[in-house]
């Protein structure tokens, strides 16, 4: 089912169950449109210390997830237009120590690259800060067979962590949306 894909592909494999009420609710929506209309607006989030620009009015939510053994909340906004779902995930670390930091983006990169069942490539790369100046992180572009009918899924991803905070932007969906689209969405993304 289209739903189990996207929820796979939005959360680790052990917070999927979570998820499933939000994201029928967006996947819902998308079954009244019938053509991508994109509503871009600014979404400003000063508790998870970030701005970025959505494609519609994002609804938004939190769990608790397990990292390693190590519970931790994690927070969401999504929107979904023409097929896909624009996620901004944003997980709250015990501490702001680089070793956290990157076990956190390894548990995320990992997870995503899992739900596709493809190796987690990843490439190096610079996240604006609103104040200037940028913080590392990289992106990932992955495809792969998913959900119960082994349906092809595509997610254009981007993990990054800053203080005790890491934060995982991901578009799913059966394609990525046009290449306009999708540079409107990582691009807009500061971190404060």
């Amino acid at each position: 089912m289209f739903i189990d894909a996207i929820r796979s592909r939005i959360l680790p494999t052990s917070s999927r169950s979570l998820a499933a009420s939000a994201l029928l609710a967006v996947f819902s929506s998308a079954l009244i449109a019938c053509s991508p209309t994109y509503d871009w607006r600014t979404i400003s989030n000063n508790a998870n210390g970030y701005s970025v620009d959505m494609p519609a009015k994002p609804g938004s939510e939190a769990r608790s997830i397990d990292v390693d053994g190590t519970p931790m909340q994690m927070h969401m906004q999504t929107a979904e237009v023409g097929g896909a779902v624009f996620v901004i995930g944003t997980l709250d670390l015990p501490d702001a120590q680089p070793a956290t930091q990157q076990k956190a983006l390894t548990f995320l990169r990992d997870g995503l690259a899992r739900n596709v069942g493809v190796p987690p490539d990843a490439r190096a790369v610079a996240v604006p800060l609103a104040a200037g100046g940028s913080v590392p992180g990289f992106d990932l572009e992955l495809s792969g067979k998913a959900g119960a009918k082994d349906e092809t899924r595509t997610i254009h991803a981007r993990l990054v962590a800053k203080g005790a905070h890491a934060y995982q932007l991901a578009i799913v969906g059966r394609e990525q949306p046009a290449v306009e689209q999708v540079d409107q969405f990582f691009q807009s993304f500061k971190l404060y």
